[in-house]
């Protein structure tokens, strides 16, 4: 250590030695710092990421029209989400939603759900980084080919407009997991939400029908998602459901009161049905307010792995279906920053790998177990009452009368059919006449 005077001439080698000090430990901090990012790396390249939830599709849609001809899937403007960036982020599995307003609900919602698996589906069938994977088997393989797997879910049941036919076409076309409402009621469960005035209906937040949605979709192994229903619904589901289910982007409500998150009276359920919560990133639901850090993210992590284990927890950043994230967690590049802070707060390796990957497996495969339970089952033809749809566009198929057909065609056709009566007509008066007069 070495010592000089001050203008006072007063000796300033304790300042020297504070200075110092101040120097080591923030090489410390740096040094650790660099070693937790890099052990959440490490981790991540060991057990990459399964996320639950993913709403590029929309974007695709809002941005480009789903003109993927157009875009360069590796690097996209304006959006969290594209090729270098999931590579960044360690995702190797991603639940790309295909998603529809809720007011396309008794139009064309079933139309608009087709045009965006469509859009999942080409994303992921042309381009060589990705790979469509609709099993566990076909998930883990795409792993050892190092291709980003996608998995498709529908986000809100308004997309099957009350049927379960068309509920297992979109299992026929990749679809495996189904959010059972969005931001509005369907005729058969109840949303979390107030925008729609639709389908209210008291102390019945689940119907017979959509027992029937449940039931049918434990049969064909897909996965059902509770986010964005009512605690409702989420707790009639989670007593019916013969398979785990998820929540596949929501957060702890005592964390954030907001009616999109989870309370712990029911993370208990979901701990008994041996279900998942994956953690949503949006700000309003980390922080119930406009800004967010990663500490407040990392609290409803902490929080649920209180009340029910870490086993129980799985991330669903829901990029892209929001505009808003904490800060440094900006898009899909950023999930190791997550890892990092949990890391900081003493979680263990084992802890972590189990909500990076293996959380979601065991879930998905559980679904498919008690898929291979039920197929001694006939598909479902449970249908909703009509009266229960209220939907005046829908159609009675039955033979219409002769009347309506001729009053539903073109003026051309009228005419083609007025002149056959008048042909007719002339025929039956000339045999008349003849008899008569004969």
């Amino acid at each position: 250590m070495f010592s000089w005077k001050d203008s006072s001439g007063g000796s300033c080698s304790l300042c020297v030695h504070t200075l110092s000090a101040l120097l080591v430990f923030s090489l410390c901090c740096f040094i650790s710092g660099n070693s937790d990012i890099n052990r959440a790396k490490d981790l991540m390249v060991k057990y990459p990421l399964i996320d639950g939830h993913n709403d590029i599709a929309l974007q695709l849609r809002i941005l480009h029209n789903n003109h993927l001809s157009k875009i360069n899937l590796t690097h996209i403007h304006k959006v969290a989400t594209d090729i270098s960036r999931l590579r960044a982020g360690h995702v190797q599995t991603q639940m790309f939603a295909a998603y529809v307003l809720c007011g396309a609900q008794q139009m064309d919602a079933v139309r608009l759900t087709l045009e965006q698996i469509d859009v999942v589906r080409r994303m992921c069938t042309e381009n060589p980084e990705f790979e469509l994977v609709t099993s566990t088997q076909e998930l883990n393989a795409s792993m050892m080919k190092h291709k980003i797997a996608c998995l498709i879910s529908i986000e809100g049941g308004h997309s099957i407009d009350s049927s379960l036919p068309t509920l297992r076409m979109f299992y026929h076309l990749g679809v495996r997991s189904l959010t059972l409402t969005h931001s509005c009621n369907t005729p058969w469960a109840e949303t979390s939400s107030e925008i729609y005035d639709v389908f209210k209906r008291r102390n019945n937040s689940l119907t017979t029908f959509g027992k029937a949605v449940v039931d049918e979709m434990n049969r064909l192994g897909m996965i059902v998602d509770l986010s964005h229903t009512s605690w409702g619904t989420a707790s009639a589901v989670l007593m019916h459901s013969k398979a785990p289910v998820i929540f596949s982007h929501s957060s702890s409500f005592a964390v954030c009161n907001h009616s999109r998150n989870v309370p712990d009276w029911l993370l208990h359920k979901l701990k008994e049905n041996g279900g998942l919560i994956m953690v949503n990133f949006y700000t309003p639901f980390v922080s119930c307010k406009n800004k967010a850090n990663v500490s407040n993210l990392a609290d409803h992590f902490d929080h649920i792995k209180k009340v029910i284990g870490a086993k129980s927890i799985g991330i669903g950043g829901d990029f892209d279906g929001a505009k808003n994230y904490p800060e440094g967690l900006e898009d899909v590049s950023k999930y190791p920053v997550i890892i990092q802070e949990l890391l900081k707060r003493k979680w263990t390796e084992e802890e972590l790998a189990d909500v990076l990957r293996r959380n979601f497996l065991r879930v998905f495969e559980e679904v498919e177990k008690v898929r291979d339970q039920l197929s001694w089952k006939q598909p479902s033809e449970e249908e909703i009452p009509l009266q229960e749809v209220e939907n005046p566009c829908r159609l009675v198929l039955q033979m219409p009368v002769v009347k309506k057909v001729f009053s539903n065609q073109s003026p051309s056709f009228r005419a083609v059919g007025s002149l056959n009566l008048l042909y007719l007509s002339s025929v039956l008066l000339f045999f008349f006449f003849f008899y008569v007069l004969t």
